[in-house]
């Protein structure tokens, strides 16, 4: 609906019993699996929880969503997708934590590589040997250029780099994939395809 989920999350918050949750990618132990101890005695006593499930159905296909953005980017930026260089940052699951437990970018990696494209990873939080995930190039260093870069997770390192040092490394028609949308206020949409939950 190219609705900005900011303004939707402002407009509730108005009320006064609002509890404020931001979108993203959701990883750690309690939000993907805790739930289900949840489910499980729930439906052990007969009853169905669907708003857990439902919750639990969307954070579940966050990643996949993330890597259609990305594609969907690149194509409007008359890239080739199959081959594409696409950069994330942040492979975490929360900022500024170095802890990939049940962290959702494999997910993202997995779904761009149907479409042929190479993906690298970095994140300052972690070493190579911390990360595991099969499809990723980890970069220790950023360098190199790219086509598109995702900021997964937003870490204080990559707030403080701006998305002006982000264009600068992606080639010609570069492509932000910003999550959580921390740069919303500042692309200039005549210089990048820019795309935000």
């Amino acid at each position: 609906m190219d609705i900005d989920m900011r303004a939707v999350i402002d407009a509730a918050a108005t009320k006064w019993n609002f509890i404020r949750f931001e979108p993203g990618l959701v990883g750690g132990h309690c939000i993907p699996v805790d739930p289900y101890y949840l489910v499980y005695k729930a439906q052990a006593f007969g009853y169905h929880p669907q708003v857990i499930l439902a919750g639990r159905a969307i954070n579940d296909s966050m990643a996949e969503h993330v890597g259609e953005m990305a594609v969907k980017g690149l194509n409007e930026a008359g890239k080739v997708i199959r081959d594409s260089k696409v950069l994330i940052l942040g492979l975490t699951y929360k900022e500024n934590v170095a802890d990939t437990r049940e962290g959702q970018v494999y997910k993202i990696v997995n779904y761009l590589k149907e479409f042929g494209v190479s993906v690298y990873g970095y994140d300052p939080l972690l070493t190579e040997d911390e990360v595991r995930i099969d499809g990723l190039e980890f970069l220790s260093d950023l360098k190199g250029t790219f086509d598109g870069v995702i900021l997964a997770v937003p870490h204080d390192a990559f707030r403080t780099m701006g998305p002006e040092r982000m264009m600068d490394l992606m080639g010609e028609n570069p492509v932000l994939v910003d999550v959580k949308g921390v740069f919303r206020d500042d692309v200039d949409a005549e210089k990048i395809c820019y795309k935000k939950l």
